[in-house]
């Protein structure tokens, strides 16, 4: 089997496609359901139970699950008042093995390395991707490669990508010319690529959603709301939708709102202007939120492809928006990394634009774990966290620690 990513003619990113796929929404649901009760490892898994949605395995004797999938649904009355909605709940995928959405994709890129045949992976990541594939491929026995770009990565992110074994390289270089740079380099070397130019990876992905309307009992919400990165994520969602609606499974389709951050918005600002035109890329994107610090996506004509179609939109907001909105996702006793909080931050200039309706039924994705990025967080908090340009950020719901002396009198009387 050749290894590709891109139309030989066109040079278009590929997708997986399943001519011919009839799945009965009654007994497939069923089934689905009932493998929640299972111990098999791909039915507990939160991705390979839902395996019929995206056939493109015969055999699954080799594939390598740590049970990644099954991140909880969560509540978030913080939040929602925050944003000035009634409601609002996040589906929080920072609760995966690794701590972020890439495992979901990343154990169906891992079993179609196996199925090629391949020895070594290679990835190039702000993090959380290399956090993932250096788990999964380590998982399968295969070599995992990881490029990074030098001083642009935080260490709770790195130190996984140490941890699970992955040979790890250093470029002086941003994300999109490093990915150039990896992409000739595979192919000279026979090693396969598990960025979200892989089509299989998306597959996996697209399990964030058929997950999501289990656990609604198939009840579609107005709109699902997620930070714009590589926009790998926004192509797998909305694939993922409109193969759902098609084989009976949902009877609509919600609304997707992308939120980038404004110093890495190349596809807000191509859509903001029309989508005409060159696509506007960002030579050297500037944003703390690092997962979605990418100013050349690759999947933008996928993910623009499903704005439209599900009549969505796209929304940038700042560095202090997103500290902001990250805290007050924190007072909800949940957490998360800096680009998932672009979800909350850009809900909230929707409403404020009256684009999105206070009662309106959201589901926010978040994206990373909270411990992804705790330097974030402590700078955050006691005052002295500073935008990519060295611009102050305020601690606008800061909680500085207090020190106090070794007297119980005065903690006492500190604590009222």
């Amino acid at each position: 089997m050749d290894v590709l990513y891109n139309c030989v003619k066109c040079g278009g990113l590929l997708e997986a496609t399943y001519p011919g796929l009839s799945l009965d929404p009654v007994d497939i649901r069923r089934t689905w359901r009932e493998r929640r009760m299972s111990n098999t490892a791909l039915d507990q898994s939160g991705v390979w139970r839902y395996r019929e949605f995206f056939p493109y395995l015969d055999d699954y004797s080799r594939v390598v699950t740590l049970r990644e999938g099954n991140t909880p649904v969560l509540e978030a009355p913080a939040a929602a008042a925050y944003a000035g909605m009634k409601r609002l709940v996040f589906k929080h995928q920072g609760y995966n093995p690794t701590g972020s959405f890439k495992d979901n994709g990343m154990t169906c890129g891992t079993a179609q390395a196996i199925r090629l045949g391949m020895k070594r992976v290679a990835c190039v990541s702000t993090g959380n991707t290399s956090a993932s594939m250096a788990a999964y491929a380590s998982a399968a026995g295969l070599a995992p490669i990881i490029f990074i770009p030098h001083g642009n990565i935080s260490y709770g992110k790195l130190a996984q990508a140490l941890e699970y074994g992955a040979k790890t390289l250093q470029v002086e270089a941003n994300f999109d010319q490093i990915l150039a740079l990896v992409r000739i380099v595979a192919e000279r070397l026979g090693i396969y690529l598990l960025n979200s130019i892989n089509p299989f990876r998306i597959e996996g992905q697209k399990s964030i959603m058929v997950e999501l309307m289990d656990q609604r009992d198939w009840r579609v919400p107005d709109w699902v709301v997620l930070p714009g990165g590589n926009l790998g994520n926004t192509s797998a969602f909305g694939k993922a939708l409109r193969e759902m609606k098609a084989l009976g499974l949902i009877d609509k389709l919600p609304r997707l709102a992308v939120i980038q951050a404004a110093g890495s918005a190349p596809f807000y600002d191509y859509v903001r202007h029309g989508a005409e035109g060159k696509f506007p890329t960002v030579e050297h994107p500037e944003t703390l939120a690092t997962a979605i610090k990418i100013g050349d996506p690759v999947s933008w004509p996928k993910a623009l492809l499903e704005v439209n179609t599900t009549g969505g939109v796209v929304e940038s907001v700042t560095e202090q928006e997103i500290a902001d909105a990250k805290a007050q996702i924190g007072l909800c006793g949940i957490g998360c990394e800096p680009a998932s909080a672009a979800t909350l931050a850009g809900i909230r200039k929707l409403v404020a634009a009256g684009t999105l309706d206070r009662d309106a039924d959201v589901v926010a994705v978040l994206t990373g774990n909270v411990l992804k990025d705790p330097d974030y967080i402590y700078k955050y908090h006691t005052g002295q966290l500073k935008g990519p340009g060295g611009e102050p950020i305020r601690s606008t719901f800061g909680n500085q620690p207090t020190v106090v002396p070794n007297d119980a009198d005065q903690i006492a009387a500190i604590l009222g």
